[in-house]
């Protein structure tokens, strides 16, 4: 399975226009070679890098969407993909762009192709979309950006 961005290559610079110091809009997403046993996909992004004395694990969720089609092949620039929406940390759920508090940070975006659909609510939190996911995930992918306020 791959995961590619018009916005940014893999372990590359997101430009400003996709963080909270612009339009905040999520980058356009490019999804391929999805195997044909996929019954869903779910999209994660979250940042590693947060200091401890603001996030004592260190994450931060910035987008979670799961029971995503298994046939999408792009999520527009700025749109929601089809599914259900999960909750971030900022107690939202869409798209939140990068806004580090000190310096440069890891984005990952994380695709998996599950065989099955979640049985979960909307505004479901990351930590319970990956438990229900264990046992299902049959290929998975990733796109890492990075970003550093000026």
């Amino acid at each position: 399975m791959r995961l590619i961005s018009t916005a940014f290559e893999n372990e590359g610079k997101i430009p400003s226009k996709y963080t909270c110091d612009s339009d905040n809009v999520s980058p356009q997403l490019s999804i391929s070679e999805v195997p044909a046993e996929a019954q869903s996909l779910i999209l994660i992004m979250d940042d590693p890098d947060v200091p401890k004395h603001i996030r004592e694990d260190g994450m931060w969720d910035h987008w979670v969407v799961f029971n995503i089609p298994p046939d999408i092949r792009e999520i527009p620039e700025g749109k929601e993909p089809p599914g259900t929406p999960g909750l971030g940390t900022n107690g939202d759920t869409g798209y939140f762009g990068p806004c580090p508090p000190d310096r440069e940070h890891r984005y990952f975006f994380k695709l998996y192709a599950l065989d099955t659909k979640l049985d979960l609510p909307e505004k479901t939190d990351k930590l319970s979309v990956e438990k229900a996911m264990t046992q299902h995930v049959i290929d998975q992918a990733y796109l890492m950006g990075r970003y550093e306020r000026v």
